[in-house]
């Protein structure tokens, strides 16, 4: 377990690239360089502005604070604002916190842009230390703004990881032989990644949560068992937090919606039909798979119609709910529906069920007693019971 987290801040903590690229373009035109509408000019996501304007534009080192000065001229008081926040950040944040771990931000970026946008999304309260250049220097390394945020988090090297998208972040790491973390929905990639030596590559926000408490587990390498129509089987080879390897077996699935649809009577909608796999005929409430492409909402509303021949004045979230997290990537959402309406049911060629409606309180009393087992049914009930109880 890591006592801090360090993370950068433009492509990981916030999207920043529009205003940053758009003010880069009108910096390079403002002083005659030829830019094609081809090049994206990502690359100035990261490193310090005056080492790109020298190293890719062939800037003298006078024409490059030149060009740093127009750069600023727009993005000051327009670029700065044309950004938003990476999904699932503030989560991250919070969570974090919880786990009793300090936070720091290490950045080229100037601190007061830092500093600006942090209080515009609402996040000064999660930092310990938030450490950017100054207008003055603002060609100081990456490794230089890192072992500053470690010294004011007041952890050593060893005890603190850093999280980013650019090759610059884990280089900035190495140097201070701290663990790095290279984030995928940033600027960055995979193969950047592996080759500036990052520990860990993250998907998504959560996963740094999970490297930071030492339950992480880093796919090395996917092999295929079986490919169905709808499941795919594959053993993985994975690498744990301590650096140890494990194999895991996964069943991959493209989701299910269920509805549980409740009448003026409180009866709740159900269907009745044999599971071949348990071999058994139970009682559940209506499902199905999500297409692909689908919206899982109108996959909800369509397998509602298909088996109980309804359809609903209201349907409403009840969440989500993961059924067997031991083996299988498979997502449950969970639907409720009232003010129901009644046509025909349109049920496929090999389906075989028969729909029953039953009183939420006897249903209840079917699911502590035993005779209604299936997961999915007892999760929507008790929601749906808590909800109509609020």
């Amino acid at each position: 377990m890591y006592k801090a987290v360090i993370f950068d801040f433009d492509g990981t903590v916030c999207d920043t690239g529009e205003g940053i690229l758009k003010s880069a373009r009108y910096a390079l035109d403002a002083f005659g360089y030829q830019v094609s509408e081809d090049d994206d000019l990502s690359y100035f996501i990261g490193p310090p502005l005056l080492v790109v304007f020298q190293e890719r534009f062939g800037a003298t080192a006078e024409q490059a604070v030149a060009l740093v000065s127009k750069y600023r001229e727009r993005y000051t008081n327009t670029g700065l604002f044309e950004c938003h926040l990476y999904d699932g950040m503030e989560k991250l944040f919070a969570s974090l916190k919880r786990d009793g771990i300090k936070l720091g931000i290490a950045s080229s970026k100037p601190k007061k842009y830092i500093d600006i946008l942090l209080e515009k999304f609402g996040l000064v309260k999660y930092f310990d230390a938030v450490c950017g250049v100054d207008f003055q220097a603002d060609c100081e390394p990456k490794h230089s703004v890192l072992a500053r945020c470690v010294a004011a988090l007041g952890v050593s090297p060893q005890e603190a990881v850093m999280v980013g998208d650019r090759s610059y972040d884990v280089d900035g790491a190495r140097e201070n032989e701290m663990d790095a973390i290279g984030v995928l929905w940033g600027y960055g990639t995979k193969f950047e990644f592996i080759e500036s030596g990052a520990r860990f590559i993250a998907d998504k926000p959560e996963d740094v949560e999970a490297i930071a408490l030492g339950l992480f587990e880093q796919t090395e390498k996917v092999n295929p068992i079986y490919d169905g129509r709808i499941l795919f089987m594959h053993r993985d080879d994975v690498m744990l937090c301590n650096g140890k390897t494990a194999d895991r077996e996964c069943v991959d699935h493209p989701g299910g919606v269920a509805v549980i649809g409740i009448t003026d009577d409180d009866e709740i909608l159900l269907v009745r039909q044999f599971r071949y796999p348990y071999k058994e005929t139970i009682y559940e409430i209506p499902a199905g798979k999500v297409e692909k492409g689908e919206d899982p909402f109108e996959t909800g509303k369509r397998e509602f119609l298909e088996e109980c021949g309804a359809t609903a004045d209201e349907y409403f979230s009840l969440g989500e709910i993961y059924p067997s997290p031991g083996y299988t990537n498979e997502i449950i959402r969970l639907f409720g529906a009232k003010g129901l309406h009644f046509e025909t049911q349109h049920l496929d060629e090999d389906e075989f069920l028969e729909v029953h409606k039953m009183k939420l309180n006897v249903l209840v009393d079917k699911i502590m007693n035993g005779e209604i087992k299936d997961a999915k049914t007892v999760a929507a009930v008790f929601k749906l019971k808590e909800k109509l109880n609020r």
